[in-house]
């Protein structure tokens, strides 16, 4: 089951992230989060937004993600590449699995495939488990944007 996320949720959300970092550091991705992000502070505004989601199985949170309906800043430029769409698409970010049970990011996709056709997602270039998923997952790579800070991360964008 899929559903928005509330502030009683929040510790078991930083777990996940917790884990979902020493994972990626794990898998040579040490440094797309880092040991901090996501802040607190911005989940919690998420929260409050109504834009972060859950993924709950037999009372334990499985997993975590940001969707929304929007224009996302930081994709209004790409390089060495494009956007397969300019219509309107939904964005998915700071996805996490809690490591328990497999298929929490397909699990995420067809849920947000339900509110849109057409998905825009991205990942650090060291994330090879998530490049590898998207592409399982039907995902065309688009090209390299950069998120506020500047870093780059390689872009994927689907269409059904």
């Amino acid at each position: 089951m899929i559903r928005k996320a509330n502030l009683n949720d929040l510790l078991e959300i930083l777990e996940i992230y917790a884990y979902a970092r020493n994972f990626m550091a794990q898998n040579g991705n040490p440094t797309q989060w880092g040991n901090t992000t996501p802040k607190k502070e911005l989940l919690v505004k998420n929260i409050n937004d109504g834009l972060l989601y859950v993924v709950e199985e037999d009372g334990s949170l499985q997993g975590v993600f940001y969707f929304n309906l929007e224009n996302d800043p930081t994709y209004e430029v790409i390089k060495d590449g494009s956007w397969l769409s300019d219509r309107p698409y939904g964005v998915i970010h700071r996805i996490a699995s809690a490591g328990k049970n497999k298929g929490v990011l397909k699990t995420c996709i067809d849920f947000c495939l339900k509110k849109t056709n057409h998905i825009r997602i991205d990942t650090h270039e060291n994330n090879t488990v998530m490049h590898h998923l998207l592409t399982k997952y039907g995902f065309s790579k688009c090209g390299i944007i950069f998120l506020e800070n500047g870093s780059e991360r390689i872009a994927y964008e689907y269409i059904e």
